[in-house]
């Protein structure tokens, strides 16, 4: 896959925060109406106390979620870890495991935040920009925000409410479990990416996507 180059990744903690502002501003939120049938998870892993990061993208087939195609990529990360700022240390790593994959998705799924971030540019809507394609964040904490717990069922949300505005949902994705936070990250908005997540649920928590991805990066971290 190709990518757009829209800005360095050498860069301050204040550029940093000035090219989230100005790209926030170029994503886009809209029903995603094309049809699905591959759908990739991405996701990052790192060691305690190593700069050493392993990406990993997991390409799935709808309705029953098989794997297609698995690529990774392994860096050295310099970026600091600050909240707000997971894009700028992930994504470069992340983009170059996007750059192996050989077939382009028509979805993409990552663990992380859409625009439910401070700045309406989480990871998710980052990568999105930068691939110009369909980006969904699906987190495992909350971010920003604020939300009332979804029914206990599978398929149960709620509105997720930041500065007066719905960014995201809390999704109850499996019967009794905590529920999981939805974004867009580009070209999607809430309830397509809700749809989305739940139609890739397989019995666990996390979505297919971006469970398998998590598995792929903590197999090959560990080999």
């Amino acid at each position: 896959m190709k990518y757009c180059k829209l800005h360095s990744w050498n860069v301050t903690y204040e550029e940093s925060i000035k090219i989230q502002k100005d790209l926030s501003s170029k994503v886009i939120i809209q029903p995603f109406n094309s049809e699905l049938n591959l759908i990739a998870g991405a996701d990052v892993s790192y060691s305690k106390n190593s700069n050493l990061f392993f990406a990993g993208v997991v390409l799935l087939q709808l309705p029953n979620m098989d794997i297609i195609e698995e690529s990774i990529a392994q860096g050295e990360v310099n970026f600091p870890y600050i909240p707000g700022l997971l894009s700028f240390r992930e994504s470069p790593i992340l983009i170059k495991a996007f750059e192996n994959l050989s077939i382009t998705p028509d979805v993409v799924m990552i663990d992380g935040q859409g625009i439910a971030h401070p700045r309406g540019l989480g990871i998710a809507s980052h990568i999105g920009l930068l691939l110009d394609i369909p980006t969904i964040g699906c987190a495992k904490n909350i971010l920003v925000g604020r939300y009332d717990e979804p029914g206990i069922d599978a398929g149960n949300h709620s509105q997720i409410i930041f500065n007066g505005k719905t960014i995201g949902a809390a999704l109850r994705t499996k019967r009794n479990v905590s529920p999981v936070f939805i974004s867009p990250g580009h070209k999607m908005d809430i309830a397509s990416a809700t749809e989305v997540v739940m139609k890739t649920c397989r019995g666990y928590r996390i979505p297919e996507p971006t469970r398998q991805a998590h598995l792929l990066v903590n197999r090959v971290r560990t080999m």
